[in-house]
């Protein structure tokens, strides 16, 4: 317990895994916590002040499956473990912590998710903004960024999705940071940037970070340096494979933030499922690493349009032809070697992985004679960056049997012929079972005892057992070893010298293996790099091989890449939606350019103006990772941000109602949309009353078509704005086209009225939304509806009789709400709602004597 409890102090805020024999025990609160947990019993042992020790344990053989457990759950776990020999320590065998579990530290392959990044991120910040260090232990990749702002720090946060999160402990983080699953709280000095720097030096060797292009970027220098301090701290370890720091800057990438990725679904749906999504339809990779690589790619798609169009080429080359199905073909016998080859540098590395190394290497001349012919620029890169590993190849066929155990520690690891010494060892020891038999043999005779036997056990080692009826016949030379209730084990000179020369043998044969093998692992480090390439390469042209399968098997386009400002898509589908339904899925166009930026969609509730709205931003998104697109032809100009405000959902966890979270949303998208920027606007306003609704409506519409001058899908119920598409703007057009989706509704006396929907986008404005006919279809009892029908024909009647002002001279006409934050004049009110710009000198006139008449 002295043991323990010194242990424990170190590491107050962590479960403790303290080693005893075969088990890892918990104690006290510990024990409490990780017997809820795991679901195990929690017992008592001893005492401590007079009470019972509250203690579980779990076996130390399966306690991968319990630290995954734990790590899933977002704990952390210190291992402290026996580092002494019990059969040579006298009295306590020594226990010390020599690593600590944590959600972004993994690196066993247990306790990884096999498709999914593992990140470990840090974040520090000053006044200029906030800088970002993130790594994956499990592959080796170290990357750091900086931005200036909440909303950028959110959207990377949002794409990074890591595991645990590190920040100073300080007041003053959003909210996004603090809520975070996997939050640590850091001492802030570990955060500072001149001691960082100091130890990012001292880490990789250097003289100084220009290298790496850290030499003006404090922020990230901090943030980094706390990282790998963490690192550090957690696995008491040398970290071999971090041998750089990239930086991933945004400007290479097209902005996407939170909300827009939550919108588009592209790897997890609200309801959590992960198989309905874009990248469940997209992902065709084969290997692992091939299919967290993707992933990468969906959420950071790029803006560089020659390594698209590279990537283009190749999906192309593969597709046509049969080298991708060549490749995923060799694919499949490829294990996970980018976390293997982690899994030597740290020294972790099981047989298993070994072979597994050995078999992929194995598989690169095949693949080079798969790539040689194909006429691809990246096809030929990834052959080079492949390399030549021959001589690796060999010495991992030469060295370890086809079928290695699971653990290093029982031997048998290295295959016959790969060591002379090691040989010889195992010669003596499977020449002992024939030795005993013909000793036995030769006892018996010599003894006359028909029953005698040889055994052995651990304790006593090897014996010659008699049983109590033949006790008498044993011979004088026989020294009795063990007493039992119905026999007499005894030892003899012959069997004693036997005993040494075997047991001596098996222990030296393991202790050879034991040296071999990390002999053989310092081999295998010293080409860590030139492996790491070949890994990623192998990486890539899964992914590669697969988005070829996919253009392939779903009928996709290989897209254009215009330096034309616009996008044009014609007969475009929904990937997802067309992939799960069973009927046709009805493709569509989409036209945007100069004089063409805004399309005002209108028509009826599950008409598809939502469908219509994603695919379109899906098409954009998958051209710009590098893959074919859901449509017969893509032409799409430069693009910088794509971003979304769709559907409906309220924050009450921060406060924030329904209405509140669509218009921050929209706030974020007026403050960030460009001319490049791809913007999807669904039903804005109808949070709040139909004249607030419909003013906001208005007003956001016109600033995205004039002031931002971005390409915007408008989906609106409001058929009032329509009436946008024929004003114009400064440069004389309006920018901004109606289109609408249209449905027919049919009469019938048996099954009552119907509605068919079209899903075809067609020119010009809807006329009508046909609320009521989908409510009839969502099950409303047919007395609310035909109730609603009679309401709808007064309103209607009134509507056509009472004359039409302008939208602006309308909305002096409303009801007054007197708001939580309005003016109490109502004067003050109908003026604030009047926007002179937009008024004729008689609406102006009118609108005067309005005001007149209110005060």
């Amino acid at each position: 317990m002295k043991q323990f409890f010194a242990a424990k102090a170190e590491h107050p805020d962590v479960l403790l895994f303290f080693r005893m024999g075969d088990f890892y025990e918990l104690f006290f609160d510990d024990a409490r916590k990780a017997a809820k947990l795991l679901d195990i019993t929690l017992t008592q042992r001893g005492s401590s002040a007079g009470q019972p020790i509250p203690m579980a344990g779990v076996p130390h053989h399966a306690a991968e499956g319990y630290l995954a457990r734990l790590v899933a759950l977002g704990e952390s776990v210190a291992i402290c473990e026996q580092i002494g020999d019990p059969a040579a320590s006298k009295g306590l065998v020594e226990r010390k912590v020599v690593r600590i579990v944590t959600p972004g530290t993994v690196t066993d392959e247990a306790l990884l998710s096999e498709r999914r990044d593992t990140l470990l991120l840090a974040v520090s910040r000053n006044k200029a903004g906030f800088g970002l260090a993130w790594a994956d232990l499990a592959g080796g990749r170290f990357m750091v960024n900086e931005v200036t702002s909440e909303d950028a720090l959110e959207a990377e946060l949002a794409r990074l999705e890591p595991a645990e999160t590190l920040c100073a402990d300080e007041d003053g983080w959003p909210a996004f940071v603090v809520e975070r699953n996997g939050l640590r709280r850091r001492p802030p000095w570990l955060f500072d940037a001149d001691s960082g720097r100091r130890q990012l030096l001292k880490f990789f060797g250097l003289h100084d970070l220009t290298g790496f292009g850290l030499d003006d970027r404090p922020l990230a220098i901090s943030a980094a340096a706390a990282l790998l301090g963490y690192v550090e701290e957690t696995q008491k370890q040398r970290l071999p494979h971090l041998t750089s720091i990239a930086i991933e800057s945004g400007d290479g990438a097209i902005a996407m933030n939170a909300a827009t990725r939550r919108h588009l679904e592209l790897d997890t749906r609200v309801d959590g499922d992960t198989r309905h999504t874009l990248l469940g339809v997209l992902d065709s990779t084969v290997t692992p690493m091939g299919g967290r690589l993707l992933r990468r790619w969906l959420h950071r798609p790029l803006r560089d349009r020659a390594t698209l169009r590279l990537r283009h080429h190749a999906v192309d080359i593969l597709a046509g032809s049969t080298a991708g199905d060549d490749l995923r073909t060799q694919f499949r016998a490829l294990g996970d070697l980018e976390r293997i080859l982690t899994r030597i540098a740290l020294r972790s590395a099981r047989p298993r992985d070994l072979s597994t190394l050995r078999d992929g290497l194995g598989l690169l001349p095949e693949l080079r004679r798969v790539l040689g012919p194909l006429d691809s620029p990246r096809l030929g890169e990834l052959a080079v960056e492949l390399g030549e590993h021959d001589a690796h190849a060999h010495l991992l066929r030469s060295a370890i049997v086809e079928q290695p155990p699971v653990l290093a520690r029982d031997g048998g690891v290295f295959a016959d012929g790969y060591d002379a010494e090691l040989d010889e060892l195992r010669t003596l020891s499977s020449t002992a079972d024939q030795f005993l038999v013909d000793l036995e043999t030769r006892e018996r005779e010599a003894s006359g005892i028909a029953t005698l036997k040889v055994g052995y056990n651990r304790v006593h080692g090897y014996y010659l057992e008699v049983s109590k009826a033949h006790a008498a016949k044993a011979p004088t030379h026989y020294t009795r070893r063990q007493t039992l209730a119905n026999a007499e084990r005894y030892i003899t000179e012959e069997l004693k010298q036997f005993e040494d020369k075997v047991l001596s043998a098996r222990e030296r044969a393991l202790a050879r293996e034991r040296l071999l093998y990390e002999q053989l692992l310092d081999v295998l480090g010293e080409r860590l790099e030139p492996l790491k390439r070949c890994s990623a390469a192998l990486a890539e042209l899964d992914v590669l091989a697969g988005l070829a399968e996919r253009a392939q098997s779903l009928d996709w386009s290989r897209p254009e890449l215009s330096e034309e400002p616009g996008i044009r898509i014609e007969r475009g589908r929904h990937p997802v939606v067309e992939a799960v339904r069973s009927e046709p899925f009805e493709p569509n166009d989409l036209v945007l350019h100069e004089d063409r930026r805004m399309l005002v969609i209108t028509g009826p509730n599950m008409g598809g103006k939502s469908t219509y709205m994603r695919q379109n931003a899906l098409i954009v998104l998958l051209a710009h990772i590098g893959s074919f697109v859901p449509a017969t032809r893509a032409v799409i100009g430069p693009v910088d941000r794509i971003l979304t405000r769709i559907g409906a959902g309220d924050d009450l966890a921060r406060g924030q109602s329904t209405f509140m979270v669509e218009m921050s949303e929209t706030s974020y998208i007026l403050h960030h949309a460009t001319e490049q920027s791809l913007v999807l606007m669904d039903e804005i306003g109808r949070g709040t009353s139909t004249y607030d609704g419909l003013a906001l409506a208005e007003a956001c519409a016109r600033h995205l078509a004039h002031a931002n001058r971005a390409y915007t899908l408008f989906a609106t119920h409001y058929f009032e704005l329509t009436t946008l598409a024929g004003e114009p703007n400064n440069s004389g057009g309006s920018g901004i086209a109606n289109v609408h989706l249209d449905a027919v509704e049919h009469h019938d006396r048996e099954r009552g009225d119907t509605l068919v929907f079209m899903h075809a986008v067609k020119d010009g404005p809807a006329d009508r939304s046909f609320g009521l006919q989908v409510a009839a279809l969502a099950g409303l009892p047919r007395s609310v509806v035909n109730q609603a029908r009679g309401r709808l024909a007064e309103l209607e009647q009134q509507s056509r009789d009472a004359p039409k002002p302008s939208m602006a001279a309308a909305a002096l006409d409303q009801p007054q709400q007197i708001g939580l934050f309005a003016p109490a004049s109502a004067a003050l009110d109908a003026l604030a709602a009047i926007d002179p710009d937009e008024l004729t000198p008689k609406q102006a006139l009118e609108a005067l004597y309005r005001l007149k008449s209110l005060g």
